[in-house]
């Protein structure tokens, strides 16, 4: 159980990762929507994320949480002080951390306490499992990432699968793998292959 629970939290964050591939910083704030998500802000959620449950888990101090009016954007905005590389690193280490602290747990039935006042935690709720942790961390990443994965469409046409195979260098793709639109050319005007 453990091992499909990492291995597929591992592919989520792959997937998360790929989205970033080949955008400039000022890509990596731009949002597709409405709403502020944009690519480095979700990474940079992704990795706080991961680092406050590897808290919990390891019984570190948390920093305290939010009331629900005190919520804001920031933590899904990537900051004009931030770069992509910065808070890619970032959830490279986050990751490496959550990873570590599963792999020396020796059960994932055992308590993490969670924090009181926090609006995403019902009032009822005292603790959960290691393994809630790590199924809510690929409940959390995946979510974002489908968020990411609409947001590079829509900068210059890129896809999922034809990013992921040019951000991993595929041999031997079965896409044509991603390349950035010519200087000059307006991506949106340039038809995609859909293949």
């Amino acid at each position: 159980m453990r091992t499909a629970l990492t291995a597929y939290l591992a592919h989520q964050r792959r997937a998360l990762r790929a989205t970033a591939y080949g955008l400039t910083d000022e890509q990596g704030r731009m949002a597709a929507s409405a709403g502020e998500l944009s690519i480095g802000g979700l990474i940079k959620h992704a990795a706080r994320c991961e680092d406050f449950w590897t808290d919990l888990i390891l019984q570190q101090r948390c920093e305290p949480q939010p009331k629900a009016d005190e919520l804001n954007g920031e933590e899904f905005r990537l900051g004009p002080d931030e770069t992509l590389a910065e808070v890619l690193v970032a959830y490279a280490e986050a990751s490496e951390r959550t990873d570590a602290a599963i792999a020396g747990v020796p059960d994932l039935g055992q308590a993490v306490p969670v924090p009181q006042g926090a609006p995403w935690i019902p009032t009822e709720v005292k603790e959960w499992s290691i393994r809630w942790v790590l199924l809510h961390l690929i409940e959390e990443t995946a979510r974002h990432g489908g968020h990411a994965d609409i947001i590079p469409e829509s900068i210059d046409g890129a896809t999922f699968d034809p990013l992921l195979a040019a951000a991993e260098a595929w041999t031997d793709p079965w896409v044509q793998p991603w390349e950035p639109a010519p200087q000059g050319v307006n991506p949106r005007q340039m038809p995609i292959d859909r293949a």
